[in-house]
């Protein structure tokens, strides 16, 4: 981890998951976003503290956010809007060009913490992008502010189109999301950036979060993004179509990086299998101290793999807890399912072919070409589940050709095992299941991984060669 050299002091945290669980928030009914110029002057605003960010997320180039708005607790909570101090979001005329930083006051008069009957008013962004930051936090490192409302469009929803070669970045910092009517929007955290290309980089980082809310917790696009998540409780969705909505919805992005975080209440149907907990298809994946549940929120338990994944890129995986409650549904098997049959990025996001294909035929020693493949690593699994689970992870076979105008993968069904440019590993999978893969597909359960091979151990040296084949 690198530190960004803008930063001007540092705090201590408590993770974000023990305060929620201490902590009694009160209700509030749904409000509207607007403005009102205020007299007094603005308190300091200044630039999050937090210092340290992943060492292959390039952090220098940014510059500070021309608007810097200092949003107020009490006040806001009676006009059931934002009341701000010092300038206020009317003389932005609804658009922003520079970059913003919304600080919101962390406590209440009564000294705790604040619930602001809304969801966060956000700005029409214009003008140039490159550099710019987008930065949402609680006035107090370390303490939350809520936004609760049952309108139907609340979503914290980050528009950035056609951003090409530019370098941008997002932040959320201690900010929960209680959205819990909102079927509208695509994500309660909808991360809409949209045309990225390389060099270009959009970044997300999000810190001690919880959100709960449309028809994905969080969505993010197909793009040059990389997000990176820690301390957070990713806690549902609401969903109008559940069979196609997830907790949270990856598309085909650069990197997903999870750190000490939940995934948890896909909204399921009685009558359908409902979507996953968390479908990420990123390039690279980084889950460490991550648990994932089909805990539902107020519907039966979703019957599908917990984990939708894409066999098409690299996971590094250490400590994936994996909880299954027994849905309403017939349960697919499988809790982790690294499927084959869709592409979700454009051909040159990926370092080899996508399809099985003459040129390549696996050797007789598998491990002897790790650093060649297409490669998932899962070090201390653990499985809790109703029933004994079958397997719990499934390596799904490439195919032979992409359906014209479409991303999906055909010919699956017919290619043979030696095909296939794909292999998963896994050690020290514990819990109630009947083996670790599925039969089909190059999966080992403790394998000796020959002495040149034990980089895979290594989560930088694998992050390192799964950037280095694409030039990130």
């Amino acid at each position: 981890m690198k530190k960004r050299h803008a930063v001007s002091r540092h705090f201590h945290f408590k993770p974000l998951l023990a305060l929620a669980a201490a902590l009694a928030l009160g209700s509030a009914g749904p409000g509207q976003s607007s403005t009102a110029a205020q007299e007094e002057p603005a308190p300091e605003v200044i630039a999050p503290a937090e210092g340290a960010y992943p060492f292959y997320m390039p952090m220098q180039g940014l510059r500070p956010p021309a608007v810097k708005l200092f949003i107020k607790c009490d006040a806001s909570r009676a006009a059931g809007r934002e009341v701000y101090a010092g300038r206020d979001a009317a003389s932005l005329y609804g658009r922003v060009e520079g970059g913003y930083e919304f600080v919101y006051e962390a406590l209440d008069s009564a000294g705790k913490p604040c619930v602001y009957p809304f969801a966060p008013w956000q700005p029409q962004i214009v003008g140039p992008l490159q550099g710019t930051q987008y930065i949402l936090r609680s006035s107090m490192p370390g303490h939350p502010v809520v936004f609760r409302t049952g309108d139907e469009w609340a979503s914290i929803d980050l528009r950035l189109f056609d951003i090409g070669r530019q370098r941008i970045h997002f932040e959320m910092q201690d900010i929960q999301l209680d959205f819990p009517g909102a079927k509208q929007p695509k994500g309660g955290l909808n991360l809409e950036v949209f045309g990225g290309q390389r060099p270009g980089l959009f970044t997300a980082v999000i810190r001690r979060a919880r959100i709960f809310g449309g028809k994905n917790a969080i969505f993010v696009p197909s793009g040059q993004t990389m997000l990176y998540v820690e301390d957070s409780d990713i806690a549902g969705n609401i969903s109008s179509s559940p069979d196609q909505e997830h907790t949270t919805y990856i598309n085909g992005t650069l990197v997903t990086h999870l750190r000490n975080s939940i995934w948890h209440g896909q909204r399921g149907w009685s009558n359908v299998a409902s979507g996953h907990q968390l479908k990420d298809k990123a390039y690279l994946r980084i889950y460490e101290n991550v648990t994932v549940a089909n805990t539902p929120n107020g519907a039966p338990p979703s019957a599908m793999p917990l984990i939708d994944a894409s066999i098409y890129g690299f996971t590094w995986s250490n400590n994936l807890r994996i909880q299954r409650q027994e849905p309403a549904q017939a349960v697919r098997d499988g809790l982790v399912d690294l499927r084959s049959d869709i592409t979700y990025a454009a051909p040159d996001s990926y370092p080899w072919n996508v399809l099985a294909n003459p040129g390549w035929h696996m050797p007789a020693a598998p491990l002897s070409v790790l650093d060649q493949v297409y490669l998932s690593v899962f070090l201390n699994t653990s499985v809790k589940s109703y029933r004994t689970e079958p397997y719990v992870f499934a390596v799904r076979p490439q195919g032979t050709w992409i359906e014209p105008g479409t991303t999906l993968v055909k010919g699956n069904d017919t290619t043979t095992r030696a095909q296939q440019r794909v292999i998963s590993l896994a050690f020290n999978t514990t819990g109630n299941v009947g083996r670790v893969y599925a039969k089909e597909g190059w999966g080992f359960a403790d394998p000796q991984v020959p002495a040149e091979a034990r980089w895979i151990f290594d989560r930088d040296a694998f992050i390192r060669h799964a950037l280095a084949l694409i030039g990130r």
